[in-house]
């Protein structure tokens, strides 16, 4: 029986996000009061002027500092219903991970709007989440300002940086956190590997699909020249020079080198505006490590 509630409660998901999915990218009917599962559709909606439409946001919208203290709804996965419902937003806006699916469905059921907004971990798939935004909103003049002054020159200097052949040979390591006492890393097909890509640079964990816990041996064949880490999860490590001495990484080229970076988390992940701005300090220092 349980198993067939969870089963129907997948069904009733997978029906709301392929209605929601073929409404993204067009004006709303209402877009008034906004509530925003995601950090970084929070930072673009800042940056098209809009911040007074915001109601709510979830607790991965920390850019800008503001945005904190907005009311909250959760956790973008583990969004709280009741929450939401109690702003009366016109609008929910999340990105492709917002759920639980029970929680959009109880707020489909209720009539609040949903719309998710594709995501796409490269240069492109920014600027077409700022288009879709933009009009969503109704806002489409500012997004196209919005690329036009700030996105455009951005890549531009990333282009000219990820071209230096010097990356090419680069390979990075993308540590997410400690899971089971094992470095949980980036492999191909996630946002790690999208930001990696942008900065001209290879992934050291080609090896590996999706977010795993890579073993010493598997991270010491990869031999990575740089370890990238968020400073949230640096905390699951303790100390930069604990990392450094992890059994796990101790023996690698960039522990060795001491070629760690560490970046904000959202920053670097959320593929929102200033994930370009990552990618560009990250090429640079991939280039001329600092001494």
């Amino acid at each position: 029986m349980v198993a067939m509630k969870k089963l129907l409660g997948i069904i009733a998901f997978l029906s709301l996000s392929l209605e929601c999915i073929a409404q993204t990218c067009v004006a709303a009917k209402d877009p008034s009061r906004l509530s925003i599962a995601g950090g970084s559709l929070t930072e673009i909606v800042y940056l098209l002027g809009a911040e007074k439409q915001i109601v709510a946001v979830d607790v991965t919208s920390n850019y800008p500092p503001k945005a904190r203290v907005l009311p909250s709804i959760g956790y973008v996965r583990n969004l709280s219903a009741e929450g939401i419902l109690s702003l009366d937003p016109t609008l929910v806006l999340g990105e492709d991970d917002m759920g639980p699916p029970t929680v959009l469905t109880q707020l489909d059921a209720m009539g609040v709007p949903i719309v998710i907004v594709p995501e796409r971990h490269t240069v492109q798939g920014i600027i077409d989440k700022i288009r879709c935004i933009g009009n969503i909103i109704d806002q489409p003049e500012s997004a196209n300002r919005l690329i036009e002054q700030r996105i455009l020159p951005r890549v531009a200097e990333l282009q000219r940086l990820a071209s230096d052949r010097r990356l090419a040979a680069k390979k990075i390591l993308f540590v997410l956190s400690l899971q089971s006492g094992s470095p949980l890393v980036g492999g191909l097909e996630t946002s790690a590997d999208g930001l990696i890509n942008m900065t001209g640079g290879r992934n050291a964990m080609t090896d590996v699909t999706g977010w795993k816990p890579a073993s010493s041996e598997s991270i010491i064949a990869a031999a990575p020249d740089f370890i990238v880490i968020s400073s949230r999860g640096l905390g699951a490590f303790g100390e930069l020079e604990d990392l450094r001495q992890h059994p796990a990484l101790r023996l690698t080229p960039a522990a060795l080198s001491g070629n760690i970076v560490v970046m904000d988390g959202m920053q670097m992940l959320g593929f929102g505006p200033r994930t370009l701005d990552a990618a560009v300090s990250l090429s640079r220092t991939f280039i001329s490590p600092a001494p």
